[in-house]
């Protein structure tokens, strides 16, 4: 990977953060190859329980470079077919991970940086957060990110926002739901730490069957998605990680997962 992306670990929680504070950690293909190898690399690694993505300097993304989109002027059909497979790709490699992902966001998210927020378990945003499916104003779309940011805020509001272009305060996005906790800005790092906190205390199994518990009650046929849930908690009360989460309980005690 290059240094547009900075990996860093602290025990089992995880830390990616976008490394081009020069242009509010817009894209580009390097950036987005670096994600989606970091990406791959964390849904293997069974040591890490929780990753945060944040962003360097003054904003979280500001969307896409416009170098990039310069370049993208002589794409012929198949060449953008490819470039935006690419994106789509990371975003998918960042939404499956079985670890619960937390985003830490302040300044600017725009565009594709609402692609990865749509992409995460929890979103923390400060008071300054300022949020944008700015595409149309350049005669663009949020294509790509639509799959992922539809289903996060709805198709109401999906359809406002899409076509008008317009930004829009942490207020409001925490009114959609996208963003889930506002704090002042200088507490932010607080917030996160609590969130992780939290989440470390949790049966780390349980969080990855939980996340394929949302995609499959979404996603499948109803009599599927019946059968899913049925087998899921029964699966759960038979394995290890639920027996013991279970025994702690009665026993009252710390389970032997939890963190702190």
């Amino acid at each position: 990977m290059s240094d547009l992306l900075q990996v860093t670990r602290d025990g089992s929680v995880a830390t990616l953060t976008l490394n081009r504070p020069d242009i509010h950690n817009a894209f580009n293909a390097a950036l987005i190859a670096d994600l989606h190898t970091a990406c791959d690399d964390l849904a293997r690694d069974t040591t890490v329980r929780v990753v945060v993505l944040t962003g360097a300097g003054a904003s979280f993304c500001a969307g896409a470079d416009i170098n990039w989109m310069r370049e993208s002027l002589d794409y012929t059909h198949a060449e953008n077919l490819t470039d935006a497979a690419r994106l789509d790709a990371m975003l998918a490699t960042l939404n499956s991970l079985p670890q619960a992902v937390v985003a830490r966001v302040h300044g600017a998210a725009l565009g594709g940086g609402m692609g990865l927020l749509a992409c995460c378990d929890i979103v923390i945003a400060a008071e300054d957060a300022r949020f944008g499916f700015t595409e149309v104003r350049l005669g663009l779309l949020p294509a790509v990110i639509a799959r992922y940011v539809t289903p996060r805020i709805g198709a109401g509001h999906a359809r406002a926002l899409f076509v008008s272009g317009q930004r829009f305060d942490v207020t409001r996005a925490q009114a959609i739901g996208l963003v889930h906790q506002v704090t002042p800005t200088d507490t932010i790092d607080t917030a996160i730490e609590r969130a992780v906190a939290d989440l470390l205390r949790c049966g780390p199994q349980a969080i990855t069957a939980s996340k394929a518990l949302i995609q499959a009650v979404t996603t499948l046929p109803s009599e599927d998605s019946r059968q899913y849930v049925i087998e899921a908690i029964a699966a759960a009360r038979t394995g290890p990680e639920g027996q013991e989460g279970l025994r702690s309980f009665l026993e009252k005690r710390t389970p032997e997962w939890s963190v702190g």
